[in-house]
Protein backbone atom coordinates (compact mmCIF):
# COMPACT_ATOMS: atom_id res chain seq x y z
CA UNK A 1 0.00 0.00 0.00
CA UNK A 2 2.57 2.36 1.04
CA UNK A 3 4.90 2.17 -2.26
CA UNK A 4 2.18 2.69 -4.03
CA UNK A 5 0.79 5.47 -2.89
CA UNK A 6 3.98 6.88 -2.69
CA UNK A 7 4.39 6.03 -6.75
CA UNK A 8 1.13 7.79 -7.13
CA UNK A 9 1.92 10.76 -5.15
CA UNK A 10 5.61 11.00 -7.00
CA UNK A 11 4.52 13.09 -10.07
CA UNK A 12 2.50 15.80 -8.14
CA UNK A 13 5.51 16.31 -5.92
CA UNK A 14 7.74 16.54 -8.78
CA UNK A 15 5.01 19.20 -10.70
CA UNK A 16 4.80 21.11 -6.70
CA UNK A 17 8.14 21.31 -7.26
CA UNK A 18 8.74 22.83 -11.04
CA UNK A 19 5.90 25.44 -10.06
CA UNK A 20 7.76 26.44 -6.51
CA UNK A 21 10.96 27.40 -8.62
CA UNK A 22 9.02 29.14 -11.70
CA UNK A 23 7.54 31.21 -8.70
CA UNK A 24 10.77 31.70 -7.40
CA UNK A 25 11.74 32.98 -10.87
CA UNK A 26 9.27 35.12 -11.38
CA UNK A 27 9.66 36.75 -7.89
CA UNK A 28 13.61 36.83 -8.23
CA UNK A 29 13.84 35.18 -4.82
CA UNK A 30 14.78 31.05 -6.01
CA UNK A 31 15.64 28.96 -2.81
CA UNK A 32 16.88 26.17 -5.05
CA UNK A 33 20.43 25.21 -5.84
CA UNK A 34 21.32 22.31 -8.14
CA UNK A 35 23.34 20.35 -5.71
CA UNK A 36 21.15 20.66 -2.86
CA UNK A 37 17.87 19.70 -4.55
CA UNK A 38 19.08 16.38 -5.99
CA UNK A 39 20.82 15.25 -2.86
CA UNK A 40 17.43 15.85 -0.82
CA UNK A 41 15.70 13.91 -3.73
CA UNK A 42 18.37 11.23 -3.63
CA UNK A 43 17.61 11.05 0.06
CA UNK A 44 14.44 10.67 0.12
CA UNK A 45 14.50 7.93 -3.10
CA UNK A 46 17.02 6.13 -0.20
CA UNK A 47 14.49 6.09 2.56
CA UNK A 48 11.78 4.98 0.15
CA UNK A 49 14.26 1.96 -1.21
CA UNK A 50 15.41 1.12 2.27
CA UNK A 51 11.53 1.41 3.42
CA UNK A 52 10.46 -1.56 1.74
CA UNK A 53 12.70 -3.45 4.46
CA UNK A 54 12.37 -0.76 7.40
CA UNK A 55 8.92 -1.44 6.62
CA UNK A 56 9.03 -5.06 7.42
CA UNK A 57 10.44 -4.36 10.75
CA UNK A 58 8.36 -1.86 11.89
CA UNK A 59 5.07 -2.62 10.38
CA UNK A 60 5.77 -6.28 11.34
CA UNK A 61 6.52 -5.49 14.95
CA UNK A 62 3.37 -3.26 15.18
CA UNK A 63 1.08 -5.96 13.75
CA UNK A 64 2.81 -8.62 15.94
CA UNK A 65 1.17 -6.59 19.08
CA UNK A 66 -1.78 -5.73 17.60
CA UNK A 67 -2.53 -9.33 17.35
CA UNK A 68 -1.41 -9.81 20.77
CA UNK A 69 -1.57 -7.23 22.92
CA UNK A 70 -4.62 -5.26 21.39
CA UNK A 71 -7.60 -4.31 24.48
CA UNK A 72 -10.55 -4.18 21.97
CA UNK A 73 -10.73 -4.31 18.51
CA UNK A 74 -11.89 -1.27 16.46
CA UNK A 75 -13.73 -1.28 12.83
CA UNK A 76 -11.49 -0.23 10.51
CA UNK A 77 -14.41 1.58 8.28
CA UNK A 78 -15.68 3.18 11.14
CA UNK A 79 -15.16 7.09 10.21
CA UNK A 80 -14.73 8.19 13.80
CA UNK A 81 -12.02 5.53 14.24
CA UNK A 82 -10.24 7.37 11.00
CA UNK A 83 -10.58 11.13 13.09
CA UNK A 84 -9.51 9.64 16.13
CA UNK A 85 -6.60 7.78 15.39
CA UNK A 86 -5.34 10.83 12.67
CA UNK A 87 -5.64 12.72 16.34
CA UNK A 88 -3.99 9.97 18.31
CA UNK A 89 -1.28 9.77 15.32
CA UNK A 90 -0.71 12.77 15.05
CA UNK A 91 0.03 13.42 19.15
CA UNK A 92 2.46 10.08 19.38
CA UNK A 93 4.30 11.65 16.01
CA UNK A 94 4.94 15.11 17.90
CA UNK A 95 6.52 12.82 20.99
CA UNK A 96 8.27 10.92 18.52
CA UNK A 97 9.87 13.61 16.64
CA UNK A 98 9.77 15.79 19.99
CA UNK A 99 12.66 13.02 21.12
CA UNK A 100 14.24 12.75 17.71
CA UNK A 101 15.31 16.43 18.70
CA UNK A 102 16.19 15.30 22.44
CA UNK A 103 17.80 12.07 22.12
CA UNK A 104 21.18 11.65 20.52
CA UNK A 105 20.78 8.47 18.84
CA UNK A 106 17.03 9.34 17.87
CA UNK A 107 18.54 12.79 16.20
CA UNK A 108 21.18 10.52 14.64
CA UNK A 109 18.85 9.52 12.35
CA UNK A 110 16.37 12.59 12.46
CA UNK A 111 19.07 14.92 11.41
CA UNK A 112 18.57 13.66 7.58
CA UNK A 113 15.48 15.95 7.47
CA UNK A 114 17.64 19.00 8.69
CA UNK A 115 20.62 18.78 6.59
CA UNK A 116 19.52 20.69 3.69
CA UNK A 117 20.72 24.62 4.16
CA UNK A 118 17.88 25.43 1.63
CA UNK A 119 14.21 25.65 2.69
CA UNK A 120 11.89 24.34 -0.31
CA UNK A 121 9.38 21.61 -1.37
CA UNK A 122 12.51 19.46 -2.52
CA UNK A 123 13.43 19.48 1.58
CA UNK A 124 10.09 17.59 2.28
CA UNK A 125 10.99 14.81 0.39
CA UNK A 126 14.90 14.47 2.41
CA UNK A 127 14.50 11.57 4.51
CA UNK A 128 16.05 9.58 6.89
CA UNK A 129 16.85 5.37 5.79
CA UNK A 130 17.24 5.02 9.20
CA UNK A 131 14.00 5.79 11.71
CA UNK A 132 12.19 2.44 11.38
CA UNK A 133 15.27 0.98 13.88
CA UNK A 134 12.82 3.29 16.08
CA UNK A 135 9.73 4.99 15.07
CA UNK A 136 7.38 1.94 16.18
CA UNK A 137 7.64 2.22 19.57
CA UNK A 138 6.13 5.48 19.42
CA UNK A 139 3.02 3.87 17.82
CA UNK A 140 2.47 0.84 19.95
CA UNK A 141 -0.61 2.60 21.81
CA UNK A 142 -2.48 2.30 18.91
CA UNK A 143 -1.75 -1.08 18.54
CA UNK A 144 -2.65 -2.18 22.26
CA UNK A 145 -5.70 0.57 22.10
CA UNK A 146 -6.75 -1.19 18.36
CA UNK A 147 -6.39 0.46 15.79
CA UNK A 148 -5.97 -2.02 12.61
CA UNK A 149 -2.76 -1.80 10.69
CA UNK A 150 -4.35 -0.52 7.73
CA UNK A 151 -5.37 2.07 9.70
CA UNK A 152 -2.20 2.89 10.60
CA UNK A 153 -0.90 3.12 7.63
CA UNK A 154 -3.38 5.26 6.32
CA UNK A 155 -3.57 8.24 8.73
CA UNK A 156 0.29 8.08 8.69
CA UNK A 157 0.21 8.67 5.04
CA UNK A 158 -2.20 11.27 6.14
CA UNK A 159 -0.01 12.62 7.92
CA UNK A 160 3.08 12.59 5.80
CA UNK A 161 1.80 13.95 3.17
CA UNK A 162 0.21 16.42 4.46
CA UNK A 163 3.75 18.06 5.40
CA UNK A 164 5.09 18.18 2.16
CA UNK A 165 3.33 21.75 1.34
CA UNK A 166 4.91 22.97 4.55
CA UNK A 167 8.34 22.87 3.34
CA UNK A 168 8.30 26.65 1.61
CA UNK A 169 9.14 30.38 1.86
CA UNK A 170 6.82 31.52 -0.55
CA UNK A 171 3.76 31.11 1.73
CA UNK A 172 3.82 33.52 4.73
CA UNK A 173 1.91 33.81 7.45
CA UNK A 174 -1.58 32.54 7.47
CA UNK A 175 -3.41 34.30 10.50
CA UNK A 176 -5.52 31.84 12.63
CA UNK A 177 -4.81 28.56 10.83
CA UNK A 178 -1.22 28.97 11.79
CA UNK A 179 -2.47 28.96 15.41
CA UNK A 180 -4.39 25.37 14.72
CA UNK A 181 -2.04 23.58 11.91
CA UNK A 182 1.48 22.47 11.02
CA UNK A 183 2.08 25.34 8.16
CA UNK A 184 5.01 27.36 6.29
CA UNK A 185 5.63 29.39 8.95
CA UNK A 186 5.57 27.55 11.65
CA UNK A 187 7.80 24.30 9.98
CA UNK A 188 10.17 27.43 8.80
CA UNK A 189 11.33 28.06 12.26
CA UNK A 190 11.45 24.31 12.87
CA UNK A 191 14.10 24.02 10.49
CA UNK A 192 16.01 27.28 12.06
CA UNK A 193 19.36 26.51 14.00
CA UNK A 194 18.80 30.11 15.15
CA UNK A 195 19.13 30.45 19.04
CA UNK A 196 15.31 31.38 19.49
CA UNK A 197 14.04 29.13 16.69
CA UNK A 198 16.52 26.26 17.54
CA UNK A 199 14.10 22.62 19.08
CA UNK A 200 10.43 24.36 18.58
CA UNK A 201 7.49 23.52 16.16
CA UNK A 202 7.24 19.35 16.20
CA UNK A 203 3.40 18.77 15.12
CA UNK A 204 3.16 17.48 11.99
CA UNK A 205 -0.50 17.95 11.23
CA UNK A 206 -1.36 19.93 14.34
CA UNK A 207 0.80 23.07 15.92
CA UNK A 208 -1.70 22.70 19.15
CA UNK A 209 0.81 20.06 20.49
CA UNK A 210 3.48 22.70 20.88
CA UNK A 211 0.87 25.18 22.44
CA UNK A 212 0.15 22.43 24.93
CA UNK A 213 3.25 21.63 25.94
CA UNK A 214 5.66 24.53 25.79
CA UNK A 215 7.51 24.13 22.35
CA UNK A 216 5.67 26.43 20.26
CA UNK A 217 7.84 29.40 18.96
CA UNK A 218 6.08 31.89 15.82
CA UNK A 219 8.20 33.14 13.54
CA UNK A 220 9.94 36.58 13.57
CA UNK A 221 10.37 39.25 11.58
CA UNK A 222 12.95 40.62 13.09
CA UNK A 223 15.05 37.31 13.09
CA UNK A 224 15.28 35.92 9.41
CA UNK A 225 15.62 32.15 9.90
CA UNK A 226 18.83 30.26 8.69
CA UNK A 227 18.64 26.85 8.04
CA UNK A 228 20.46 23.76 8.47
CA UNK A 229 22.06 21.85 11.49
CA UNK A 230 25.23 22.86 13.66
CA UNK A 231 27.04 20.13 12.83
CA UNK A 232 26.75 20.53 9.10
CA UNK A 233 27.10 17.69 6.81
CA UNK A 234 29.27 19.41 4.05
CA UNK A 235 28.83 16.61 1.61
CA UNK A 236 26.18 15.59 -1.29
CA UNK A 237 26.85 11.69 -0.61
CA UNK A 238 23.16 10.09 0.64
CA UNK A 239 24.83 7.78 2.62
CA UNK A 240 26.90 9.26 4.65
CA UNK A 241 24.23 11.97 5.33
CA UNK A 242 22.29 9.22 6.93
CA UNK A 243 25.47 7.60 8.92
CA UNK A 244 27.06 11.03 9.32
CA UNK A 245 25.97 12.00 13.19
CA UNK A 246 25.80 7.76 14.08
CA UNK A 247 30.19 8.21 13.33
CA UNK A 248 30.47 11.33 15.41
CA UNK A 249 28.13 9.46 18.21
CA UNK A 250 30.66 6.04 18.04
CA UNK A 251 33.45 8.17 17.64
CA UNK A 252 33.10 10.45 21.17
CA UNK A 253 31.36 6.86 22.93
CA UNK A 254 35.00 4.91 21.57
CA UNK A 255 37.16 8.06 23.36
CA UNK A 256 35.30 8.16 26.45
CA UNK A 257 37.28 7.11 29.29
CA UNK A 258 33.86 6.38 31.81
CA UNK A 259 31.97 3.36 31.09
CA UNK A 260 29.31 5.59 31.66
CA UNK A 261 29.83 8.26 28.97
CA UNK A 262 30.22 5.92 26.73
CA UNK A 263 26.14 4.87 27.23
CA UNK A 264 25.35 8.59 27.83
CA UNK A 265 26.59 9.69 24.43
CA UNK A 266 24.09 7.60 22.71
CA UNK A 267 21.27 9.25 24.86
CA UNK A 268 21.86 12.25 25.81
CA UNK A 269 20.51 15.59 24.45
CA UNK A 270 22.34 16.23 21.19
CA UNK A 271 25.82 17.98 21.47
CA UNK A 272 26.40 17.17 24.39
CA UNK A 273 29.96 15.46 25.09
CA UNK A 274 31.63 13.62 28.15
CA UNK A 275 34.09 16.40 29.75
CA UNK A 276 37.50 14.38 28.97
CA UNK A 277 36.19 13.88 25.09
CA UNK A 278 35.42 17.78 24.61
CA UNK A 279 38.77 18.78 26.11
CA UNK A 280 40.94 15.91 24.29
CA UNK A 281 39.26 16.69 20.89
CA UNK A 282 37.81 19.82 21.31
CA UNK A 283 34.84 21.44 18.89
CA UNK A 284 34.43 24.93 17.79
CA UNK A 285 31.27 26.72 19.78
CA UNK A 286 28.56 27.27 17.10
CA UNK A 287 27.70 30.96 15.86
CA UNK A 288 24.99 31.83 13.76
CA UNK A 289 27.15 34.28 11.89
CA UNK A 290 29.56 32.33 11.05
CA UNK A 291 27.00 29.98 9.02
CA UNK A 292 27.78 29.47 5.71
CA UNK A 293 26.50 27.06 2.99
CA UNK A 294 28.41 24.26 1.91
CA UNK A 295 28.69 24.44 -1.96
CA UNK A 296 31.04 23.42 -4.28
CA UNK A 297 31.46 25.11 -8.32
CA UNK A 298 30.46 22.40 -10.79
CA UNK A 299 30.81 22.55 -14.60
CA UNK A 300 27.39 23.44 -16.15
CA UNK A 301 28.04 20.56 -18.38
CA UNK A 302 28.45 18.07 -15.47
CA UNK A 303 25.75 19.47 -13.60
CA UNK A 304 23.38 18.91 -16.57
CA UNK A 305 24.44 15.40 -16.47
CA UNK A 306 24.24 15.02 -13.11
CA UNK A 307 20.52 16.05 -13.30
CA UNK A 308 19.88 13.47 -16.21
CA UNK A 309 21.39 10.40 -14.33
CA UNK A 310 19.77 11.87 -11.22
CA UNK A 311 16.24 11.33 -13.06
CA UNK A 312 17.28 7.62 -14.89
CA UNK A 313 18.03 6.42 -11.15
CA UNK A 314 15.00 7.69 -10.46
CA UNK A 315 12.80 5.87 -13.37
CA UNK A 316 15.10 2.81 -12.19
CA UNK A 317 14.32 3.03 -8.39
CA UNK A 318 10.38 2.97 -9.59
CA UNK A 319 10.92 -0.12 -11.63
CA UNK A 320 12.23 -1.50 -7.92
CA UNK A 321 9.11 -0.59 -6.08
CA UNK A 322 6.59 -1.26 -8.46
CA UNK A 323 8.42 -5.36 -9.10
CA UNK A 324 9.89 -6.09 -5.65
CA UNK A 325 6.59 -6.92 -3.95
CA UNK A 326 6.83 -10.19 -5.82
CA UNK A 327 10.58 -10.81 -5.72
CA UNK A 328 12.64 -12.92 -3.33
CA UNK A 329 14.83 -11.52 -0.32
CA UNK A 330 18.43 -11.97 -2.46
CA UNK A 331 17.21 -10.00 -5.90
CA UNK A 332 15.67 -7.18 -3.59
CA UNK A 333 18.82 -7.00 -1.94
CA UNK A 334 21.10 -6.64 -4.56
CA UNK A 335 18.87 -3.81 -7.19
CA UNK A 336 18.54 -2.08 -3.53
CA UNK A 337 22.26 -2.37 -3.13
CA UNK A 338 22.83 -1.24 -6.91
CA UNK A 339 20.29 2.14 -6.43
CA UNK A 340 22.16 3.19 -3.57
CA UNK A 341 25.45 2.45 -5.40
CA UNK A 342 24.41 5.06 -8.03
CA UNK A 343 22.48 7.39 -5.80
CA UNK A 344 26.25 7.76 -3.92
CA UNK A 345 28.55 7.58 -7.44
CA UNK A 346 25.97 10.71 -8.08
CA UNK A 347 26.63 12.45 -4.99
CA UNK A 348 30.65 12.23 -5.32
CA UNK A 349 29.97 14.04 -9.06
CA UNK A 350 27.99 16.55 -7.57
CA UNK A 351 30.72 17.24 -5.25
CA UNK A 352 33.36 17.52 -7.93
CA UNK A 353 35.69 15.00 -6.81
CA UNK A 354 37.34 13.80 -9.78
CA UNK A 355 37.60 10.58 -8.43
CA UNK A 356 34.01 9.80 -9.16
CA UNK A 357 34.65 10.39 -12.89
CA UNK A 358 36.56 6.77 -12.70
CA UNK A 359 33.42 5.33 -10.53
CA UNK A 360 30.76 6.60 -12.30
CA UNK A 361 32.39 5.08 -15.80
CA UNK A 362 32.37 1.91 -14.27
CA UNK A 363 28.74 2.27 -12.46
CA UNK A 364 27.59 3.04 -16.44
CA UNK A 365 29.11 0.24 -18.08
CA UNK A 366 28.58 -1.97 -15.60
CA UNK A 367 24.82 -1.12 -15.94
CA UNK A 368 25.35 -1.01 -19.95
CA UNK A 369 26.08 -4.63 -19.53
CA UNK A 370 23.42 -5.84 -17.07
CA UNK A 371 20.90 -3.78 -19.32
CA UNK A 372 22.11 -6.00 -22.40
CA UNK A 373 22.04 -9.03 -20.76
CA UNK A 374 17.98 -8.78 -19.54
CA UNK A 375 16.97 -6.51 -22.18
CA UNK A 376 18.70 -7.63 -25.37
CA UNK A 377 17.31 -11.45 -25.14
CA UNK A 378 15.15 -11.79 -28.26
CA UNK A 379 15.28 -7.84 -29.00
CA UNK A 380 16.81 -6.90 -32.57
CA UNK A 381 19.65 -4.40 -32.05
CA UNK A 382 18.79 -3.99 -28.04
CA UNK A 383 22.63 -4.80 -27.19
CA UNK A 384 23.93 -2.26 -29.70
CA UNK A 385 22.14 0.58 -28.72
CA UNK A 386 22.31 0.23 -25.10
CA UNK A 387 26.17 -0.31 -26.20
CA UNK A 388 25.90 2.60 -27.62
CA UNK A 389 23.96 4.60 -25.53
CA UNK A 390 26.89 3.84 -23.06
CA UNK A 391 29.15 4.93 -24.62
CA UNK A 392 27.52 8.16 -25.20
CA UNK A 393 27.34 8.67 -21.52
CA UNK A 394 30.53 8.00 -20.86
CA UNK A 395 32.05 9.86 -23.30
CA UNK A 396 29.60 13.26 -21.83
CA UNK A 397 30.58 12.23 -18.52
CA UNK A 398 35.00 12.89 -19.49
CA UNK A 399 34.36 15.71 -21.38
CA UNK A 400 31.96 17.59 -18.84
CA UNK A 401 34.53 16.67 -15.86
CA UNK A 402 37.81 17.19 -17.71
CA UNK A 403 38.21 20.58 -15.58
CA UNK A 404 37.74 18.84 -12.41
CA UNK A 405 41.29 18.76 -10.55
CA UNK A 406 42.57 15.21 -9.36
CA UNK A 407 43.15 15.77 -5.66
CA UNK A 408 39.93 14.00 -4.27
CA UNK A 409 39.56 10.81 -4.62
CA UNK A 410 35.76 9.12 -4.16
CA UNK A 411 35.20 8.97 -0.10
CA UNK A 412 32.18 9.34 2.16
CA UNK A 413 32.83 12.61 3.60
CA UNK A 414 34.17 16.01 2.81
Amino acid sequence: MYEKVILWATPAFFLLIAIEIVVGWRRRRSQYRVADALNSIALGQMSTYIGVFGRIISFGLYVLIYEKARVVTLDSTSVWAWIVGLLLYDFLYYWYHRFGHEVNVLWAAHVVHHQSEEFNLSTALRQTGTSYLFSWVFYVPMAVLGFPPALLLGVGLIDLLYQFWIHTEHIGSLGVFDRLFASPSNHRVHHAVNDRYVDRNYGGLLIVWDRLFGTFQPELREEPVVYGTRDPLHSWNPLWANLHSYAGIARDSWHARAWGDKLRVWIKHPGWRPLDVSERYPKAPFQLSAVAKFDRPLPTALAVYCVVQSVLVLGLGTHFLAVVPGWATAPTVAYLAWLVLCLCVIGGLIEGRRGYLWAETLRVAAFGVIAAAIVGVGVPFAREVIGLISLVMIAWLWAAGRSLSGRDAPQFAA
